[in-house]
């Protein structure tokens, strides 16, 4: 059995705990956007300490989604994987021997959780995202990207959940107080999904097996919960309490596949 819970999407910070059931469980976060101290109360919620973490996936280097992942993994002995390019952008600190690459399409054996990461367009040095599965069943994970390549989209077949970026409504980001430039970087093809992008998404890959929708990341200016359950809802052709949105703070609670 496999379950996972946003602790936290936005951001301020970025974080998703992903818990492989079997008899010995095996929890990792995919990325660790968050500090220390507000990672562990955070997980205290979910019924864990720090040091109940096996390991840890970086999927790109900005500080909402790599917060504290050395801290941590020095701290603890956490593992981490990250993308050569994501450990280079971010100075290619020492982690004393607790780093592993990660590198698109190659498989991670983690045990009772494997992982595959998949590249994805993102203004980023060499941005991973992934979908996780225990054997039985498929969690997607996907924010931060402009757009879904092919390549993106065939890795987000036959999920069982899938944590989906809805970043953005095209309007409100077009009206919004950001500069010219952050508008054209926020919208563009490197940078983040709106709403309607994200549905287009879900209904390429939904099917009969999905349990679960997420949707993650949400601009706090430029997008609002109601707007992305409508948008998605309305595609999909589900109630909109269907669609589970993650908050900045209080994320989702645990979802069970």
């Amino acid at each position: 059995m496999l379950r996972f819970r946003s602790l936290g999407s936005g951001s301020g910070g970025n974080s998703t705990l992903v818990e492989a059931c079997g008899l010995v469980p095996f929890r990792m976060l995919i990325d660790c956007g968050l500090g220390i101290r507000q990672l562990a109360l955070r997980l205290a919620e979910s019924g864990l300490q720090s040091e109940d973490i096996n390991a840890v996936f970086i999927t790109h280097e900005h500080g909402d989604h790599i917060g504290c992942a050395r801290s941590l993994a020095l701290r603890h002995r956490i593992p981490v994987w990250m993308s050569r390019g994501t450990h280079s952008a971010i100075g290619a600190p020492d982690f004393d021997g607790l780093l592993h690459t990660a590198r698109d399409g190659k498989a991670i054996d983690l045990g009772g959780l494997q992982l595959m990461p998949f590249t994805v367009p993102h203004d980023a040095r060499e941005p991973l995202h992934l979908s996780c599965t225990d054997g039985s069943a498929k969690l997607g994970i996907l924010t931060d990207l402009g757009h879904a390549t092919p390549h993106v989209m065939a890795h987000l077949q036959a999920c069982d959940a899938l944590l989906l970026e809805s970043n953005h409504d095209t309007q409100l980001l077009n009206q919004s107080v950001y500069p010219p430039f952050l508008k054209r970087r926020v919208g563009g093809d490197y940078g983040h999904l709106s709403n309607a992008a994200a549905a287009d998404i879900a209904c390429a890959v939904t099917h009969g097996g999905l349990k679960h929708l997420v949707a993650a990341h949400l601009s706090a200016q430029n997008n609002r919960p109601d707007l992305v359950r409508g948008v998605l809802s309305d595609a999909l052709g589900c109630n909109r309490s269907d669609i589970v949105v993650a908050g900045a703070s209080s994320g989702t609670p645990w979802l069970q596949i």
